[in-house]
């Protein structure tokens, strides 16, 4: 379990090999709207973010928002490089997020984000990865940069 009190990692039971990724405090956006993410580095280096699309999830065409899509991928910077080792959870920010949007998601189909570094520095850590769903469905792509928390002072 991480030993951030505001924050909870931790093997799932039902889903081995993954981790819970979630905030104890469930009044913030992260929990709102994912009630659920779970999150694994693969074997080939990249980490992924899972999500649970629900309706609540979707626009008026039943696919999944792209506002979800993009939230998804902004949580995903973050769960991903600490599964990579390289943050722990707190307050790093995000610099900047592209995110192209390629193809239609669904609810009731489990999406990820799916994450690899590019480059580490001291102060940024860059990333790029894309959005699945099902057997490799590509939703979106996206590249983004986050600034590594500073040290308590």
């Amino acid at each position: 379990m991480s030993d951030d009190r505001r924050f909870r990692s931790e093997p799932d039971p039902d889903n081995p090999g993954w981790h819970t990724w979630q905030l104890n405090d469930t009044t913030r956006f992260n929990s709102w709207m994912f009630p659920k993410l779970l999150v694994r580095r693969d074997d080939d280096g990249k980490a992924r973010l899972r999500m649970f699309p629900e309706h609540r999830h979707t626009n008026l065409g039943d696919n999944i928002h792209g506002g979800t899509v993009m939230a998804l991928v902004d949580i995903a910077l973050f769960a991903c490089s600490r599964q990579l080792g390289i943050i722990e959870a707190g307050t790093a920010v995000t610099l900047d997020l592209n995110v192209h949007f390629i193809g239609a998601g669904k609810p009731g189909i489990p999406c990820d984000a799916v994450t690899e570094l590019l480059k580490e520095t001291r102060r940024l850590v860059f990333l790029r990865g894309i959005v699945e769903q099902g057997s490799g469905d590509i939703i979106a792509a996206f590249s983004g940069t986050i600034r590594k928390p500073t040290a308590p002072r």
